[in-house]
């Protein structure tokens, strides 16, 4: 049995992941959020799997990530397990569930792992919420951490540009990324920053930094799956490149139902009992 083949039925765990970058091989990272998706994407070979709380968005069709709630991840959270075999699956904290009350996150924290079953968290911020990391990192919880654009922060920033092209902030984020390796999270995302600095931070960590609009420098990449395969087309960021066009191919195929059904085409008679 060739090596391929054994990483590739082989559990990945964060353990995993770190011995992935130490030998420069590149983590691939996805959104799911229902059972269907979840196990297509785990048998497709992803590293990681996200049940990001862009389900706020692509789910629930809200403007923002910051109406979903702490029960509703834990709902998508279940779906994606028991779809998932291979993948490590890392489950977002919503906004409200941890800034500010360190107690508050670790209950949070511990009702996903408890009711979901899946494997890690992941958490928007730096220095700022370092009390609510730790609390959840002492608990032996895995914090997968997230810098640069954080989207629940949106109504702080007010824009979804890219962030850390000056010094200060930039100087900032480095700085965070360093304490969030310091107090124990096993990876960081990076999200729309200028690819120069992102390099520099996967180049000065020794745990795995994966990009989203932060250029190639870095240790892997996530895409929200909805946006990737084109099932989503109201979104078209720089970053993102499409790797299907499943609006279209889902459209005709319901046309064509449609157009069956009314011409009584559909179902035949090899298709009735």
């Amino acid at each position: 049995m060739s090596t391929n083949t054994v990483d590739n039925t082989r559990k990945v765990t964060t353990r995993r992941l770190a011995e992935m970058k130490q030998r420069g091989e590149k983590i691939s990272m996805l959104t799911s959020y229902d059972y269907s998706m979840a196990k297509i994407v785990d048998a497709a070979g992803i590293d990681v799997i996200l049940v990001g709380d862009s389900a706020s968005n692509v789910m629930a069709g809200n403007v923002t990530t910051l109406p979903i709630t702490l029960d509703q991840m834990i709902y998508h959270a279940k779906s994606v397990m028991k779809g998932v075999s291979r993948a490590l699956v890392v489950v977002d904290l919503p906004f409200g569930t941890y800034q500010g009350n360190s107690k508050e996150a670790l209950a949070s924290a511990i009702r996903i792992m408890k009711e979901s079953h899946a494997e890690a968290v992941k958490m928007e911020g730096g220095s700022e919420i370092r009390e609510s990391i730790e609390r959840i990192l002492c608990a032996g919880i895995p914090v997968m951490g997230h810098l640069g654009l954080t989207p629940q922060s949106i109504n702080k920033f007010g824009t979804y540009n890219v962030r850390a092209r000056q010094e200060k902030e930039a100087n900032k984020l480095i700085e965070d990324a360093h304490l969030l390796e310091d107090i124990g999270c096993f990876a960081i995302v990076l999200e729309k920053i200028p690819s120069e600095l992102a390099a520099r931070v996967a180049k000065e960590l020794t745990i795995p930094v994966i990009g989203i609009g932060a250029g190639g420098g870095v240790d892997g990449q996530v895409l929200v799956i909805h946006d990737m395969l084109g099932i989503n087309q109201d979104f078209s960021p720089k970053f993102l490149r499409r790797y299907a066009d499943l609006a279209t191919v889902m459209t005709e195929g319901v046309q064509n139902y449609i157009a069956d059904v009314k011409s009584g085409d559909f179902p035949s008679v090899a298709e009735s009992y």
